[in-house]
């Protein structure tokens, strides 16, 4: 704080603000913001690619999980709820054989339902994944 010398000016404290401090926190807060504002940017639209790969052949041995149209979901051939598949990759032999397991949903299943899916095998550190897609077909020229 600044005081006067006591010529005059009756001796009391000094009205000015020093305003360095406040320019340089602002200038901060201004950095920040603008490195932070396009992280907080939610939804953005993207087109996903279509599946341009060849058909593949999966044998019925190969761990299989597929998820149906109304959200039931199969391992091999037998229907399961998400508490029994996270259980069952975890401890079928055929699975943790193989360590690999194949995914195939159908096209109007919603992406959060396959997401949960995906979340599970991960989870129990199975280390190959393969989605299983048909192969997009092209008309003739």
């Amino acid at each position: 704080m600044g005081f006067s010398s006591g010529s005059g000016d009756g001796g009391g404290p000094l009205s000015e603000i020093n305003v360095t401090p406040l320019v340089d926190v602002m200038l901060v807060l201004l950095i920040i913001f603008m490195i932070a504002a396009p992280m907080l940017t939610t939804g953005v639209n993207v087109e996903l690619p279509k599946a341009d790969a060849p058909r593949m052949d999966i044998d019925k041995e190969h761990p299989l999980i597929t998820v149906q149209r109304d959200q039931r979901i199969f391992l091999f051939d037998e229907e399961v709820s998400l508490d029994v598949l996270r259980q069952r990759l975890v401890t079928d032999e055929r699975i943790r054989n193989v360590d690999e397991v194949f995914v195939q949903a159908d096209e109007q299943v919603p992406y959060g339902v396959v997401a949960q899916v995906l979340a599970l095998v991960r989870q129990a550190g199975i280390g190959k994944m393969g989605l299983v897609t048909d192969p997009i077909t092209r008309k003739p020229r």
